[in-house]
């Protein structure tokens, strides 16, 4: 699309909501760049504060695809997103893939205000050089946890599975990004307080194809 001399194209959306259920399909071609992808599927339900964002991208810069999805507030959230990410490929075949669904209720919540001063905390990091993938978690004040976090690391791919419910604070990141040349295709990172339903399943490498059931 050529932009005539003194003409602006911009888009710019605010969305404030107290009881949505949306429902987004975002297709997107194209672009150049190292060869990188990541397959993502991750559901929460959460009762408390919520601070998430997602970047997902092609090309640094002013170039390629993007893609930024967040959720800010207190209140009671139930949300799903899908994510194919290509970027850098020769044949053509770049492309950014993702569903995001979800009900976003502003409502009181008994999980609003610091549960406890609880000294108990538990942490994970993962990370995979060959990949360029890294995956990290961590929970405090915690009153009860259940996780249950699976890592399957080889020179080819990452898999990370992750299933944890917290009554606390969870935080957690991911970030995709083959060598220090190369675009960060995938950003990840979020702090959750309150009640925390949490599964995610990220896959990134030569072979990225989901194979990880969906929760």
């Amino acid at each position: 699309m050529k932009c005539r001399p003194g003409s602006l194209t911009f888009g710019l959306l605010i969305i404030s909501v107290f009881f949505i259920i949306a429902g987004t399909n975002i297709l997107i071609p194209a672009v150049n760049g190292v060869e990188q992808n990541l397959t993502e599927h991750s559901w929460i339900y959460s009762q408390g504060t919520i601070d998430d964002m997602r970047i997902y991208q092609t090309v640094a810069g002013f170039h390629g695809q993007k893609l930024v999805t967040g959720t800010r507030g207190t209140g009671t959230v139930s949300r799903s997103i899908d994510a194919q990410v290509y970027g850098g490929f020769q044949d053509g075949y770049n492309e950014i893939w993702a569903n995001e669904w979800g009900v976003f209720q502003n409502r009181p919540s008994r999980y609003a205000a610091p549960i406890t001063n609880s000294e108990l905390k538990n942490a994970l990091c993962a990370k995979n050089y060959e990949v360029g993938s890294v995956y990290s978690e961590s929970y405090s004040n915690l009153v009860d946890l259940v996780k249950d976090t699976s890592i399957a690391q080889t020179d080819n791919n990452s898999v990370y599975s992750i299933h944890s419910e917290i009554e606390g604070t969870a935080r957690v990141g991911a970030r995709v990004q083959k060598g220090s040349g190369a675009v960060p295709i995938y950003v990840m990172n979020g702090v959750y307080s309150g009640y925390t339903n949490m599964r995610m399943s990220l896959e990134s490498g030569n072979a990225s194809i989901l194979t990880l059931p969906c929760p």
